[in-house]
Formats: C-alpha cells, sequence, structure tokens
C-alpha cells in the first residue's frame, strides 16, 4: 500500500498542475504524505520539487492544526536531513520548512529560529547558535525560504536581526544567492542595505525564482531594482507622512 501511495503521489506531482495536485491530494490522510512527500523532495525534476515544497507546506499545516506532535516530528526530520551526521544533504528541507512556516504561527514560532540559524556560523562558545549552510545549492534554498517568509512575516524576521546575515549574501559568488539575497532585504524594505544592492545595479547574470507555482527567470539586477523600489517607497510614505 505505502508503495501504491507513493506511486500516485509521485505520478500527481509529476503531471507539473499544482492546483490539480492540491485537489487530488487534498483528500490523501496528512500523515500518510509525508514520506512521499519527502521522497519528491530529492527528486531531480524542477517543478516536481517546487510543487512538492509548496504541497508539503499546506500538508503540515493541515497536520499541525490536528496533532502538533506529529508536525514537530516532520519539522525535526528536516532539520536531521540538514545536520552532517545525518548522511544525507537536505535537498528541499529549508524551502520546505520555511512554506510551513509561512502558512502556521505555531510551527513559525517553534522553528524560525533553527531556519534563520543557517545563515549563521557558530560564534564563540557561550554564543554557539549557528549552523552555516555552506553549499550554494543550500544556501539558495534558505534565502528562497527567507523571502517566502519575508511576504507575511517580515516583522518577526527584522526581530531576529535577520539583514546583517541577509547582506552577507549579497557578495555571494553564486548569482542565485546574491538575488535571493537582494529580494528579501526588499521584502524587509532594509533600507540600511541601499549600498549593497546599489553594488548589484550592473549584473545581469540569471536567477531562477519560483512564485506562484511557476519558476520565473530573472536577473540579479532586476531583483536588486525591485528591492530598491520597495525601499524607496517606504521611504516616500515616511516622508509624506511628515
Amino acid at each position: 500500500m505505502n508503495r501504491k501511495i507513493k506511486k500516485e503521489v509521485l505520478d500527481v506531482l509529476a503531471a507539473g498542475h499544482l492546483e490539480q495536485a492540491r485537489e487530488r491530494l487534498g483528500d490523501f490522510d496528512e500523515q500518510g504524505l509525508v514520506n512521499p512527500l519527502f521522497s519528491a523532495l530529492y527528486r531531480p525534476e524542477e517543478m516536481l520539487r517546487w510543487h512538492t515544497v509548496t504541497i508539503f507546506g499546506e500538508v503540515l499545516t493541515r497536520l499541525a492544526d490536528k496533532d502538533m506532535e506529529a508536525a514537530r516530528i516532520v519539522m525535526r526530520r528536516y532539520l536531521w536531513s540538514l545536520n552532517d551526521e545525518s548522511g544525507g544533504i537536505g535537498w528541499g528541507a529549508p524551502e520546505a520548512m520555511a512554506e510551513a512556516m509561512y502558512h502556521h504561527d505555531g510551527l513559525c514560532r517553534e522553528y524560525l529560529h533553527m531556519l534563520i540559524s543557517y545563515m549563521r556560523p557558530d560564534g564563540p562558545l557561550e554564543h554557539q547558535d549557528g549552523n552555516y549552510l555552506e553549499l550554494p545549492a543550500l544556501q539558495r534554498g534558505l534565502l528562497w525560504g527567507i523571502c517566502r517568509l519575508a511576504e507575511k512575516r517580515g516583522e518577526v524576521l527584522l526581530e531576529k536581526g535577520v539583514v546583517p546575515d541577509l547582506e552577507a549574501y549579497l557578495v555571494s559568488d553564486d548569482p542565485s544567492v546574491r538575488g535571493l539575497s537582494a529580494r528579501a532585504l526588499g521584502l524587509l524594505q532594509a533600507s540600511e542595505s541601499e549600498n549593497g544592492l546599489l553594488a548589484l545595479k550592473n549584473d545581469g547574470r540569471a536567477v531562477r525564482l519560483y512564485q506562484d507555482g511557476r519558476v520565473h527567470v530573472v536577473t540579479v539586477v532586476e531583483l536588486a531594482t525591485e528591492a530598491l523600489e520597495h525601499i524607496a517607497s517606504v521611504k516616500s510614505s515616511v516622508e509624506a507622512v511628515k
């Protein structure tokens, strides 16, 4: 039965239609979807993986509403997959964690600090709260997750002091990392980051951005320009109030 469910879930996701996948998988028991969705996160097909992130976040939200401890177990599986001792790499884990936290207040309260820790290296012994991800491919997923959360939970991210963490990625060798960090700073309306964003004004490297169920090809400079526009609009609003 488990193999049959796994095949059915993968077939639905592989079809590439997000709304149809939502509808067809909406009748499944949330707990029964967990293992098939974990398997789907590791698949090489781009849209299959992204739609898995979206569906997994929604499934985990429903699971948390019914059984918070069961949802915590899934979140801990994500965390374990990013641990060196797991023997894995953790593909899709930051994105799926973020999508769940985007939708569910309780999961966000309990696990946001862990997602942020993946942007931070260990400090002195009394401040060892960092779990910095070295691999650029994982950094892309992490920063996509921060962008996703910034759309809805920007105030909490700012309270946790993520702006300096994001600014460090603006000079990454990886264009997707640069672009996604710029996008996150714009969504957070981080006016203190203007100079770093302006430094990307000639960066025409391509970035594949998953948004609204589709992958869009944009450039680093487009994301940086959009971020600067977000910041400028906030400044204009403040000036208008004065």
